[in-house]
């Protein structure tokens, strides 16, 4: 089962480190401006919770909000609570798959080895975190990871940018990758939301040369 928000995420999944939740409508503002759908905003920092409400207050059409560094169940909760529609994790965790599931709202865990992601598939899904893709192979270990797991797919995370994300979404097991280069937390800090919203529109524009 595919959960329907990751459907509709689209290529590029944002990964949103913030420490000013009132910079969050902001950056949500200029990442759609600039084609992009959806962002993870991580529970990295305080601030992470009232950024996502902050977020889903907008009601943005066409955006959707989710919450990544969900390592527990009361980290889901709190999330939800606050507004987000899919949640992200680095690893696998049942328990999160089965509330998340319960509560109406996507689920992307992270997987690094065959192991997990049979687990996950036993969980009855067929998307899985690759993380972190950059210490485990990149797109070479997906691509072994792929031929067993034919009905599965992979959104590669860790050290994913503007010039490898294109060689990962060519392959037919990547659905989107997810990165932090078009929205970092250095130009959130600085208010630079038209960097965000070019960064994110030079990216989507990238996406016209995909086969």
């Amino acid at each position: 089962m595919v959960a329907p928000a990751l459907e509709a995420l689209g290529p590029v999944v944002p990964v949103v480190v913030i420490d000013d939740a009132s910079r969050a409508p902001d950056v949500a503002a200029a990442l759609l401006a600039g084609g992009i759908r959806c962002a993870e905003i991580t529970l990295r920092t305080d601030a992470g919770l009232g950024a996502i409400e902050e977020v889903a207050a907008l009601d943005l059409a066409g955006f959707t909000v989710g919450a990544g560094t969900v390592l527990s169940l009361a980290d889901l909760e709190s999330s939800v609570a606050a507004g987000a529609r899919f949640i992200v994790s680095p690893g696998f965790d049942e328990e999160l798959v089965e509330r998340a599931t319960a509560l109406g709202v996507a689920v992307l865990p992270g997987a690094a080895t065959a192991t997990e992601v049979q687990r996950a598939v036993k969980a009855g899904l067929d998307t899985v975190k690759f993380f972190p893709a950059d210490r485990l192979g990149g797109l070479d270990t997906i691509a072994a990871l792929a031929a067993p797991f034919r009905a599965v797919s992979f959104v590669p995370s860790g050290g994913v940018n503007a010039q490898n994300a294109l060689d990962y979404l060519r392959h037919p097991a990547v659905p989107a990758v997810s990165g932090s280069w078009m929205a970092t937390r250095q130009l959130i800090a600085d208010g630079d939301f038209p960097s965000i919203e070019r960064l994110s529109a030079a990216f989507t524009s990238s996406l016209a040369g995909i086969a």
